[in-house]
C-alpha cells in the first residue's frame, strides 16, 4: 500500500522551476511529547515536488509561496537526485490547497458577526412597528364604516434544518477536502443505499462527518460523504478532529 503523508505550513525557500514541474522546501516539527523510553521527533524538512499545471491552478507565485499557508497530499519518494531535493525527505504532491489565513478568518468572522447584528436591529425594528401599529387606535367615520382591513400575517422565520445528534458545525460540502487512500476505497453498497433511504425519510444524515477543524481535511464519515454527494446535498453536519 503506497506511502501518503499530509504536510501543512508554508515554504522555507524560494520556488525552484523545472521542465514540467516546481519544487519547493518545507518544514514540520514532530509531536511535542512522545512515548515514554523514546524521543521527541525534531524538525524535518521536506522538499515538495509539484506539476506545473497543478501549481498553476492554486494561483501562487514564487513571491507568495513563502508567505501563503498551504495543504500538501502526496507520498515520499527517493528516487530524485540530491542536487533537486535539499530536504531530508522528498515528497511528490497530488494535492495542493492553500489554506485561508488568520486576517481573512478574522475578517471573515467580523463580517458575519455585522450583518449578525444588522439582522437584529432590523427583526427589533419590525416588532417595534408593528406594536406601534396595534396601540394606535383607527378612527371611526361618522357616518359610512369602511369595512376592517384583514390584517397581514407576520412572516414566518425559517426553520433550521435538523442535524444529527451530535452534531458541532455545518460546513459546506465543497469545502471538504478527501484524502487520497479514501478515494481508493468503495463502502459496502448496501449499507450505503440504507443512508440514502434514510436521508430520503428523515432530510438528514445519519451522523455528522468527521473533519480536522483547520483544515477540513475528511478523518471519518466517508460512506455518508458519499451519500451526501450522491443526494446532492450543499452543507453538511460535521463534528471536529482535534490534533495533538
Amino acid at each position: 500500500m503506497p506511502h501518503k503523508m499530509t504536510l501543512t505550513g508554508s515554504a522555507t525557500g524560494p520556488l525552484r522551476e523545472y521542465d514540467r514541474y516546481v519544487a519547493f522546501d518545507m518544514r514540520e516539527k514532530g509531536s511535542p511529547s512522545a512515548p515514554k523510553g523514546l524521543k521527541k521527533s525534531t524538525f524535518i524538512s521536506y522538499t515538495v515536488f509539484v506539476a506545473k499545471k497543478a501549481f498553476n491552478k492554486t494561483g501562487l507565485t514564487k513571491k507568495s509561496i513563502i508567505h501563503e499557508k498551504v495543504l500538501i497530499q502526496g507520498e515520499p519518494t527517493l528516487d530524485i537526485p540530491i542536487d533537486e531535493c535539499p530536504g531530508e525527505i522528498g515528497i511528490i504532491c497530488f494535492q495542493i490547497t492553500v489554506l485561508p489565513s488568520k486576517n481573512d478568518k478574522e475578517a471573515n468572522d467580523s463580517k458575519d458577526k455585522k450583518e449578525a447584528k444588522q439582522e437584529v436591529a432590523a427583526t427589533k425594528q419590525e416588532e417595534k412597528q408593528e406594536s406601534v401599529a396595534k396601540e394606535a387606535k383607527p378612527v371611526q367615520p361618522e357616518v359610512n364604516e369602511t369595512p376592517v382591513q384583514e390584517k397581514k400575517a407576520a412572516p414566518q422565520k425559517k426553520q433550521q434544518p435538523i442535524q444529527p445528534k451530535g452534531t458541532k458545525d455545518v460546513v459546506s460540502f465543497d469545502d471538504i477536502i478527501v484524502p487520497e487512500a479514501f478515494l481508493k476505497t468503495r463502502p459496502n453498497p448496501v449499507k450505503t443505499e440504507e443512508v440514502i433511504e434514510f436521508v430520503k425519510r428523515t432530510g438528514h444524515l445519519d451522523k455528522p462527518l468527521t473533519i480536522e477543524k483547520e483544515t477540513k481535511v475528511l478523518k471519518d464519515g466517508y460512506r455518508r460523504y458519499i451519500v451526501a454527494k450522491t443526494m446532492k446535498m450543499d452543507n453538511v453536519p460535521v463534528v471536529y478532529d482535534y490534533q495533538k
